[in-house]
């Protein structure tokens, strides 16, 4: 939740830096749609990734930090809030998507443009790096001798969620070609 600012401005960047032709062929409806889309991607894929984190956190504990700080009141309040996150912006997403899958049935050129394509990099992009960084971290844990049940199950979680939006992204941008 805390990435989606830096990620509107790094989007507002791009718009703004994109050549005439990206300009030309978009208009600011669908550019606002596509973000829409974008925005509400990242914002549930980290709310359902938070939601699982807590859910792990809760059932396996940190023998280290003991039972109390899992079960603390702040923990519930973040599961609550990622939930909430959730309800909202997931079924935007949804809406988003047939939305525009309407609009690209009408209109091919639409499905081509640019501002679409580069959205969808941008995310295949932050998806690899997802990737990537998780198994960083999973060497450097194994090389540090910490290896639990409850991180596997955060890598697997951040893995899935990451895996799954390559696949679509990916598949999306392939099927059309």
């Amino acid at each position: 939740m805390v990435f989606t600012f830096p990620i509107l401005i790094i989007l507002a960047i791009l718009f703004f830096s994109m050549s005439k032709e990206i300009k030309k062929d978009s208009n600011p409806k669908f550019f606002f749609l596509h973000l829409l889309s974008i925005v509400t991607l990242y914002v549930s894929a980290v709310s359902f990734i938070t939601m699982i984190f807590q859910v792990i956190n809760i059932y396996f504990p940190d023998a280290m930090q003991g039972d109390i700080y899992y079960r603390s009141e702040n923990t519930y309040q973040i599961l609550r809030s990622a939930i909430s996150f959730l309800l909202v912006m997931f079924p935007v997403y949804i809406g988003t998507l047939f939305t525009l899958d309407k609009v690209y049935l009408k209109d091919k050129k639409t499905r081509d443009s640019a501002v679409r394509k580069w959205l969808i990099y941008l995310t295949l992009f932050v998806g690899a790096l997802t990737v990537l960084f998780t198994l960083v971290s999973v060497f450097n844990t194994f090389l540090d001798g910490e290896l639990t049940t409850r991180f596997f199950l955060k890598v697997l979680t951040i893995l899935f969620v990451a895996g799954g939006v390559l696949s679509y992204y990916g598949h999306d941008l392939k099927k059309f070609k």
